[in-house]
């Protein structure tokens, strides 16, 4: 079996611990009002969304109580159950 005689390449990733920086990142810049804003309205759109499809769905999700009540009192019969 061949062996390297060279590092792994990426080997560095394993000894990251001890290379630390003593750099902070700069702080985060706040958002501005009116981004602040943006982002409310853009999230009561999405809830208003969601609320009024399920709102308009309500009827085809729900049972017709005088359609089912006239599907359980027929019954259906083939016109093979007819004695053809």
């Amino acid at each position: 079996m061949l062996r390297r005689r060279e590092p792994v390449p990426f080997a560095f990733i394993a000894e990251a611990d001890q290379f630390r920086s003593n750099v902070t990142p700069p702080p985060r810049e706040r958002p501005s009002a009116s981004q602040l804003v943006g982002g409310w309205l853009i999230g009561l759109t999405v809830v208003a969304g969601l609320v009024g499809a399920l709102i308009i769905g309500m009827p085809a999700l729900s049972l017709d109580k005088s359609s089912a009540d006239q599907t359980s009192a027929t019954t259906h019969q083939s016109e093979a159950s007819n004695g053809r």
